[in-house]
């Protein structure tokens, strides 16, 4: 697993630039929901909507800007996690990225939508079920868990395999189940990243400014590597590929 996390930073820092443009548009999705106007609340460097809220005041004009924000948001992520990929793709087959580009994007852009808007409207769904119930916050996460492995590799299958969307989300679950222990490498990384530079961030500027400064970094630094730390381990299905 050593020569994976050397894989990703070496990518990292040799496509930095390259990194840096494909994380704009992580910025724009989670700033999209702090001027929509519905409730939100930042932490962990990310925008979370208070799910509670929304049940209470809900018209026909805040569910119209609630479902724009959201598919924006979705739409931009989308752009973000497919460009990351295709330049891991490039690195990895040594493929020119500028027909990659022009030849793809917008192809597997779509395809990664409809993916992440399907697992949002499955955890959104069962949230919805569930309010009112003293077990919702437990039901919604347990939801959420029991579609990861389905959706965690999903877009590098999408962009790296050339998959159709179910056949990605099978090929998806089929990887994390086989290699779990890459998943659990991932997962304690984010863990380790998140809190670490949360921690400096309080440390620094305070409470309510360090959400802010991690919300930027996050956006621009650590969601991308973690990207780019998922591809490179879905990379590790292809046995004979080498630098």
């Amino acid at each position: 697993m050593a020569n994976v996390l050397s894989y990703a930073v070496e990518t990292y820092l040799s496509d930095i630039y390259l990194i840096l443009l494909c994380s704009i548009p992580f910025v724009i999705a989670f700033l999209i929901p702090v001027f929509a106007g519905f409730p939100t609340y930042v932490d962990a460097g990310a925008i979370f909507i208070r799910t509670a809220s929304l049940f209470f005041n809900l018209n026909l004009f805040n569910t119209a800007v609630i479902a724009v924000a959201l598919l924006f948001s979705l739409l931009f992520l989308s752009f973000a996690i497919v460009a990351i990929n295709v330049v891991v793709k490039h690195s990895r087959t040594r493929t020119k990225v500028e027909r990659e580009v022009i030849e793809g994007l917008e192809k597997y852009t779509s395809k990664v939508f409809i993916v992440l808007l399907l697992s949002t409207c499955i955890i959104l769904l069962a949230n919805a079920l569930s309010y009112g119930n003293p077990y919702s916050s437990i039901i919604t996460v347990f939801v959420g868990l029991a579609i990861t492995p389905f959706l965690f590799y999903a877009p590098a299958s999408i962009v790296i395999d050339g998959n159709k969307i179910i056949r990605a989300m099978k090929a998806s679950a089929k990887f994390v189940a086989r290699r779990f222990d890459y998943f659990a490498l991932w997962l304690v990384i984010a863990i380790a990243l998140l809190t670490l530079f949360d921690f400096v961030f309080i440390a620094i500027g305070g409470s309510v400014l360090s959400r802010y400064l991690m919300l930027i970094v996050n956006s621009l630094f650590i969601l991308p590597f973690l990207v780019l730390l998922q591809s490179e381990l879905y990379m590790k299905r292809f046995k004979l590929l080498g630098r």
